[in-house]
């Protein structure tokens, strides 16, 4: 989830330094408003907050839900391999006295090759975790986008941010789509359950 969040930030961060070029190196033209306010004509811009979207669209929190379960299913496999080795250690360290040296020789063996085993299905655990993690989050970022681009159709936004609070110092909630968007995503995530 960092790793999203963190991906999100930067391309925040990279949106925001793009706007402000376009911002102050074009010259657009600018009309006037009712109440005298100069104001850029056809530019509109949005945020969402997505740690909102996190915790309250839930094909997101479906998502961590999985993401959670097999971390932990993974986790006591891992717990297992480890008691295992555990218990054929002190089991050696009990007995190993009365072993001939052969004996002693092809536990250590076995253990070494225990231990092995332990750290390359740890590695490949991590991996496939982090695998799993990052196919789910873009998929999640996936509809997220697919939402945005139905959504924006009629409403005619430049530009729809993710909103982050360690990023964003100042937001006017007027452009805040956020609540659209957690409904309009639910009930598109309703539909294809």
């Amino acid at each position: 989830m960092k790793n999203f969040t963190l991906g999100l930030n930067i391309v925040l961060a990279i949106a925001v330094a793009v706007l402000f070029y376009l911002h102050f190196s074009s010259k657009k033209p600018v009309a006037a408003s009712a109440n005298g306010q100069v104001v850029s004509s056809g530019f509109k811009i949005a945020y969402f907050d997505m740690d909102s979207i996190q915790n309250q669209f839930e094909y997101f929190k479906d998502v961590r839900s999985t993401l959670n379960s097999k971390d932990q299913e993974l986790g006591r496999e891992l717990a297992t391999m480890e008691n295992n080795f555990r218990t054929k250690y002190q089991d050696l360290q009990k007995v190993g006295s009365t072993l001939s040296q052969a004996e002693v020789a092809s536990r250590q063996q076995e253990l070494v090759q225990m231990d092995n085993n332990l750290k390359s299905r740890k590695q490949v655990m991590d991996q496939e975790m982090q695998d799993e993690t990052v196919k789910k989050l873009q998929d999640v970022k996936k509809k997220i986008e697919d939402y945005l681009k139905e959504y924006n159709k009629d409403k005619g936004y430049s530009y729809i941010f993710s909103g982050s609070p360690d990023l964003m110092y100042f937001k006017d909630t007027v452009y805040n789509i956020t609540g659209d968007m957690l409904k309009g995503l639910n009930e598109m995530y309703k539909k294809k359950k």
